[in-house]
């Protein structure tokens, strides 16, 4: 007989009545029936009961036994009384008489139980984060996470790609956010960066001759934590495709997305691909954010010109004189709500810092509500008719300056869709938003920048950039985005130097700015460099999603807390003054005032 083991905790069933087997793992539960101890014992793969009566001569050694606690027990598998048959476990219809049981390790009292589902503060978790994925939810999304990758690298490769790996001790570059820094030993005063993401190497793939590419990769970005973010590393589903357009790496990446989620989701409705093409200026209109959730049915609509003719002086003088837009959301069948829905609607807009929610009503064929007074029945008519406005619905009002409005907008359609319970949670929406803005000004700096990614190309290539508006022109950019979540970024990419050297120029950088941070990749190109793209989806919030989890850290089996700390490992940490003279290092802590 094995040392430890002849089965796992979820392996034997009543076809194994009769049969001595030996089991390993952690002592779940305990629950002292008086003449008989019950033990639930857990591995990795599941529960089994074990049992042992109190006149067997090692009972003495067992009940004294702590939860958590490592054993190895023997004994005869007994099919359970009828009456006592656990449906709800693949092992319930049978339990372990134990004859035998060896101590292999032993639990000290626990911070917090993990054989129950209750919540614990984050940090304690953390702190703990070994045991904390011992408990059912924890651990079953980290096999979730483990069987997602496999599938995704099965369907990738199905689909010709080749799986290569690029270095993770790089050269700093400016991709969006910030670098974690190593300092070099043997280069005195000289840093490695961890990568933002294989970007620039996955192209030089693409140079080299490579024609489909895509790795697992890890990417390091020193940037503040979100739900939906987490903050040092995570990891995503790294593509390039050589001689592709867009539609070429949309083609690819669509069947492995649906595919995946279709493989793993239990929701009833997938997108099917193609999935929607929504042009970035389309999306901040109709949903107020470039990130939409396709599950909520509201649109978000213009009525800046039917304002401008009204007698509503609140709203004339924002668009008059302050460049101001009206955005207008229909909603059906909230006829019957009562007065204090609107109020409180109103508190939450204002707590949002949106001045205000007006509304009209359509009750019994009247139009009613604060702001129905200052139109005239024409432009009611109107009203109706732009925003296909029903008996027993109504219309929202937002008012704000032009570069706010969608933002506002969309936190208004989020919200009454919330509120009127419109988000069918039973579905995965998947949509592109394309055509994204090649540049943004910064308000705090007064200068252009890009808006998304620096290797993209600009459409209308050196022309557009030679003769339009910057702010204008419009790059192969693209997200991936599902139920309001962005899973992936990605571009077609500008090969070409003469336009990237253009392209960097308009945000302030000089030719030899880009020859000294983009020397590896800016060299490949005058050797030949293919037509070329890609994106990458992020595999932490794929898991997220297929988890139903509200929070990344919940499918990550080590993650930092929400300060980029590791409360478990104790990181980061100070280092001695010899680690610091060998690399060349003097801290200079800033000042406590």
């Amino acid at each position: 007989m094995h040392r430890y083991r002849t089965c796992n905790c979820n392996e034997i069933n009543k076809h194994f009545d009769g049969k001595t087997v030996k089991l390993a793992g952690w002592v779940h539960r305990k629950r002292d029936h008086g003449n008989l101890l019950f033990i639930d014992l857990r591995d990795h793969y599941g529960v089994t009961q074990c049992v042992i009566d109190v006149s067997s001569p090692i009972f003495k050694s067992v009940e004294p036994l702590r939860l958590e606690s490592v054993i190895s027990v023997s004994g005869e598998v007994c099919l359970r009384p009828k009456d006592t048959v656990n449906s709800k476990m693949s092992t319930g219809e049978v339990e372990l008489a134990i004859s035998s049981v060896e101590l292999l390790s032993s639990a000290d009292i626990l911070p917090f139980s993990v054989n129950t589902e209750s919540e614990y503060p984050e940090d304690i978790r953390l702190k703990h984060r070994f045991l904390d994925l011992r408990r059912e939810s924890v651990h079953r999304n980290i096999v979730l996470r483990s069987r997602i990758i496999a599938s995704l690298r099965r369907r990738m490769q199905e689909s010709g790609f080749l799986e290569i790996q690029t270095p993770i001790l790089t050269a700093s570059s400016p991709e969006g956010a910030r670098d974690y820094l190593v300092p070099s030993r043997v280069h005195p005063g000289k840093f490695y960066a961890l990568p933002q993401a294989p970007q620039m190497f996955k192209q030089l793939l693409m140079v080299a001759g490579f024609d489909r590419y895509f790795q697992i990769a890890p990417c390091f970005r020193d940037e503040d934590s979100r739900a939906e973010r987490s903050p040092g590393e995570f990891y995503q589903l790294d593509l390039e495709i050589a001689f592709a357009t867009q539609e070429d790496v949309f083609a690819a990446v669509e069947p492995v997305l649906h595919g995946v989620f279709t493989e793993f989701s239990n929701k009833s409705y997938i997108s099917p691909y193609p999935f929607k093409r929504i042009p970035y200026d389309e999306t901040l209109m109709r949903y107020g954010t470039d990130k939409p959730d396709l599950r909520n049915p509201l649109e978000i609509i213009d009525l800046t010109e039917l304002f401008r003719q009204s007698n509503f002086e609140a709203f004339v003088r924002i668009i008059s004189h302050e460049g101001g837009l009206i955005r207008g959301i229909k909603v059906d069948n909230i006829g019957d709500k009562s007065r204090s829905f609107f109020d409180k609607l109103n508190e939450w807009a204002q707590s949002e810092s949106i001045p205000g929610l007006g509304y009209i009503l359509l009750k019994n064929g009247e139009f009613k509500g604060p702001i129905a007074k200052f139109l005239s029945a024409d432009q009611l008519k109107t009203l109706s008719s732009l925003t296909g406005l029903t008996n027993g619905g109504g219309v929202f009002f937002i008012c704000a300056k032009s570069k706010i409005v969608w933002k506002l907008a969309g936190m208004v359609r989020t919200k009454l869709a919330q509120e009127l319970g419109l988000v069918d949670a039973d579905r995965f929406e998947f949509c592109w938003i394309t055509d994204f803005p090649m540049y943004e000004f910064n308000e705090d700096t007064k200068k252009i920048e890009f808006s998304h990614n620096p290797f993209s190309m600009p459409q209308g290539g050196l022309e557009a950039l030679n003769e339009q508006d910057p702010l204008k022109i419009k790059a192969y950019q693209y997200d991936a985005v599902c139920n309001g979540v962005e899973l992936s970024s990605g571009a077609i990419r500008n090969h070409l130097p003469e336009v990237m050297f253009k392209a960097f120029s308009i945000a302030g950088y000089s030719k030899e700015d880009v020859e000294k941070n983009f020397c590896g990749m800016l060299n490949a190109f005058r050797y030949g460099a293919p037509p070329h793209g890609g994106c990458a989806p992020g595999i932490d919030r794929m898991v997220m999603l297929l988890a139903n989890e509200p929070n990344i850290r919940e499918v990550i089996a080590f993650p930092l807390n929400q300060q980029a700390q590791d409360l478990m490992m104790n990181a980061p940490a100070e280092v001695d003054q010899y680690r610091l003279k060998e690399l060349h290092l003097k801290v200079v802590l800033p000042s406590k005032s």
